[in-house]
């Protein structure tokens, strides 16, 4: 037999009752569908649940931790109804390593006056979706394709490709840099969910590279010079480090930022966020 939830609330509600009869009237059915219900449920686990004398039904040890469990189990339940039926009050946007960069504040302030009835929460998640696959966001800011079978996408602005410097770097004294500058360098990337790929190179010129998985190691080893990095616009405005300098990198492709979501499912809210983000972009390159 296959555990139901109206196994875990009978017993819940004898517990808490006190009896089989109270646990009746609270749960809306007969004493005996109680028995029932709790007999199937004691069979399915194998193992006693309840003792039951002429005054009271108390747990037994086992008892005792299956009821822990079942009240852990409904209240997620409760949860999950209550968040599918909140009819987009809350919104969790996830992003892997930069949000919207500049924009990132406008963004937030604009949505929590345009959109009070709407709580947003930006989720910082290093993962390639963003937290999307994870479940821990809603929408997701990406700087890379995602898979079209499970995602749909749409882009919502470009932004500049700057190269990372340690401060002291003789590059960092210039300017802009070119690719063909960053040839003979140590490229630190992130595989997972990093925008820079030595193919931004052409075949004979590609740098050396050595993987990172998290922005603050990336910066970490950035500043001492070992390695540089090629990064999207957004990185040098969120993440400032003493030590690390930001160069355009002005013969490089733009990077694409894009609003993601899981394909027909898109929240109740996505339309007004892609519209207010593009809108933010837009605005960036008409200046």
């Amino acid at each position: 037999m296959d555990l139901e939830l109206r196994h875990l609330r009978c017993l819940v509600a004898i517990v808490d009752e006190g009896t089989f009869t109270d646990a009746a009237i609270a749960l809306g059915v007969s004493q005996a569908a109680v028995s029932r219900t709790l007999a199937a449920l004691e069979g399915a686990l194998g193992v006693r649940l309840l003792r039951r004398t002429s005054r009271a039904v108390t747990p037994t040890a086992a008892g005792q931790r299956v009821v822990a469990h079942a009240r852990r189990l409904l209240a997620e339940v409760e949860d999950l109804v209550r968040d599918a039926g909140s009819d987009g009050g809350e919104l969790r946007i996830g992003y892997a390593w930069a949000a919207l960069g500049r924009h990132t504040l406008p963004f937030q302030r604009r949505w929590g006056a345009a959109h009070p009835e709407t709580a947003l929460h930006l989720v910082r998640v290093n993962s390639p979706t963003a937290g999307l696959l994870e479940g821990m966001c809603d929408l997701a800011v990406v700087r890379r394709p995602l898979d079209e079978r499970r995602f749909d996408s749409a882009i919502a602005g470009l932004e500049r490709r700057l190269c990372a410097l340690a401060a002291d770097d003789p590059l960092a004294r210039r300017r802009s840099v070119r690719l063909a500058d960053l040839g003979d360098r140590v490229l630190l990337v992130d595989r997972r969910t990093g925008t820079a790929t030595p193919d931004l190179w052409p075949p004979d010129v590609r740098p050396a590279t050595e993987e990172s998985h998290d922005i603050d190691d990336w910066l970490t080893v950035i500043a001492t010079g070992r390695c540089i990095g090629v990064t999207a616009e957004s990185t040098a405005h969120q993440y400032r480090r003493p030590g690390v300098v930001y160069r355009p990198v002005r013969d490089a492709e733009p990077v694409a930022v894009r609003l993601a979501w899981w394909r027909d499912d898109l929240h109740p809210a996505g339309r007004a966020v892609l519209e207010l983000m593009s809108e933010l972009y837009r605005t960036r390159r008409t200046r």
